[in-house]
C-alpha cells in the first residue's frame, strides 16, 4: 500500500493532506491469483452548512429552493458576474479583429481562430462552454478569469479598455466589481483578477507545465492539482458529457487521454486522486437518482395553489434571472407551469446524469487496475 497512492492528499491547497483516502482495513483481502483488493468506501465532498436528507419530500424541496448540491468553489465571485467581464473582454477582442484600420486587428483574427473561447481557461472555459449543467453554472464561485493568449500586448491593451488595472506590485491586471445576491439582494463587493497563463507556467502542483485551453489540458492540471474544487469540477463535466452525444462529445472523448496521462504517471498524489474522483463519482450518482425520484414523486405539487401559493412560486424564482424575468412578462400561473416543465426535464435528466458518472469512475478505476496489475493490486469501490 506505502507508495502506491497517498492516505491523505488534497482539498483546498497543496499540502493540507485533509482528504482521507483509506481503505477498508477489514475488506482488504488477496485472491487466488495473489491478487490483493483494496475496497473503498463512497465519499462525498465535505461541506459543512449542508446535510443531505434522507426523506425524499425534504430533498424534493431542496431541489426547489436551489440547495440540493453544493459545490467546492476556490473564490467569492459568482462565475456569472466572472463570466460577464470575461465577455467584454472577448468582445473588444473581437472587435479588434473586425476592424482592419486596428492596429491589433491581424493579432486579433489570429486569437479567435480556434473560436471565442479557445484563450479562456479553467473555471470560466467549462462555464462559458457550457460544458456543465445550469445549477453548476449558478453556484461555482470563482475570483479569476484564466486566459491563454500568446499575443499578451493585445490581451494587455483589451482588459485595459475594460477597466482592468494592473497592480504594479503583483503584476496581476484587478477590477472591483459589484452585484446583487439573488436570495438576499444583498449587494456584494470583490476584486476580480486576471492573468495570462502563459506568465504562470510552473505556478501549480508538482511544477507541471500547463499546455493550453482545451478540455484535455484543463483537466491535465485538475487531475494532478486535485483539490476537492479540480475534482468537483470534473465530475461535472462527465456528468453532461459521456462521448455518444452532447456538443463535446469529440471533446470529451479526446479528454480521455488526460485520465491516461495521469495514470501512466503512477504518481502516488494522482493515483489517490483518481481514486477520490471514483468514489465521489459513486455517491453523487447515487445522490442524483434519489434526487430524480423525488422530483417525480412530488413535482405535480408545484400546481397546487392551496400547498404553493402565488408568493412561494415568486419566492422560488429568485433562484434564476431568467425565472424572475419570465415570472414580471407573463405572470404568476405561466411561471408555476414554466416550473413545473422544468421539473419535468430535471426529473428525466438525473438518471442519465447519475449514468454518466457511474460509466466515468468505472472506466478510471479498470485504467487504474491495469496500471498496478504488476504490483498485484486492484482497486474497488465498495457498491
Amino acid at each position: 500500500m506505502n507508495g502506491i497512492w497517498d492516505i491523505k492528499t488534497d482539498v483546498i491547497t497543496k499540502g493540507d493532506k485533509l482528504r482521507d483516502v483509506s481503505p477498508i482495513t477489514e475488506k482488504i483481502w488477496k485472491d487466488e491469483n495473489d491478487f490483493t483488493h483494496y475496497i473503498f468506501s463512497k465519499a462525498n465532498f465535505s461541506n459543512p452548512w449542508y446535510t443531505i436528507p434522507e426523506e425524499d419530500f425534504k430533498l424534493f424541496e431542496n431541489f426547489i429552493e436551489g440547495g440540493s448540491r453544493a459545490y467546492p468553489s476556490d473564490g467569492s465571485i459568482p462565475c456569472d458576474i466572472v463570466a460577464r467581464e470575461a465577455r467584454k473582454v472577448l468582445n473588444k477582442i473581437e472587435l479588434c479583429s473586425l476592424d482592419p484600420n486596428h492596429h491589433y486587428c491581424e493579432v486579433a483574427r489570429e486569437v479567435l481562430k480556434k473560436g471565442k473561447f479557445s484563450s479562456v481557461r479553467g473555471t470560466l472555459k467549462l462555464y462559458l462552454g457550457k460544458y456543465t449543467t445550469r445549477d453548476w453554472r449558478r453556484k461555482r464561485f470563482t475570483d479569476d478569469i484564466d486566459f491563454w493568449m500568446f499575443h499578451t500586448n493585445l490581451l494587455d491593451s483589451s482588459l485595459k479598455e475594460c477597466s482592468f488595472l494592473k497592480n504594479k506590485e503583483t503584476g496581476e491586471w484587478e477590477k472591483t466589481v459589484e452585484w446583487k445576491k439573488f436570495e438576499t439582494k444583498e449587494n456584494r463587493r470583490e476584486t476580480l483578477f486576471a492573468a495570462n497563463n502563459l506568465n504562470q507556467l510552473l505556478d501549480f502542483g508538482a511544477g507541471s507545465n500547463l499546455e493550453g485551453s482545451s478540455l484535455k489540458e484543463i483537466f491535465v492540471k485538475k487531475i494532478k492539482r486535485g483539490h476537492d474544487v479540480d475534482l468537483s469540477d470534473i465530475i461535472n463535466v462527465a456528468m453532461m458529457n459521456n462521448g455518444v452525444d452532447g456538443i463535446h462529445k469529440d471533446e470529451w472523448l479526446d479528454a480521455w487521454n488526460s485520465f491516461e496521462q495521469a495514470a501512466n504517471t503512477r504518481n502516488t498524489r494522482t493515483t489517490s486522486n483518481l481514486i477520490s474522483i471514483c468514489r465521489y463519482s459513486f455517491t453523487i450518482a447515487d445522490h442524483l437518482e434519489k434526487v430524480g425520484e423525488a422530483i417525480k414523486k412530488h413535482k405535480d405539487i408545484i400546481l397546487d395553489n392551496s400547498k404553493y401559493t402565488n408568493e412561494k412560486i415568486k419566492s422560488l424564482c429568485k433562484i434564476s434571472t431568467h425565472w424572475e424575468k419570465f415570472y414580471v412578462t407573463n405572470g404568476v400561473d405561466e411561471t408555476r407551469k414554466k416550473i413545473h416543465d422544468f421539473y419535468d426535464e430535471q426529473a428525466e435528466e438525473k438518471p442519465f446524469h447519475a449514468q454518466n458518472l457511474r460509466i466515468l469512475a468505472k472506466k478510471i478505476l479498470i485504467l487504474l487496475n491495469s496500471k498496478y496489475e504488476y504490483l498485484k493490486v486492484t482497486f474497488e469501490i465498495e457498491h
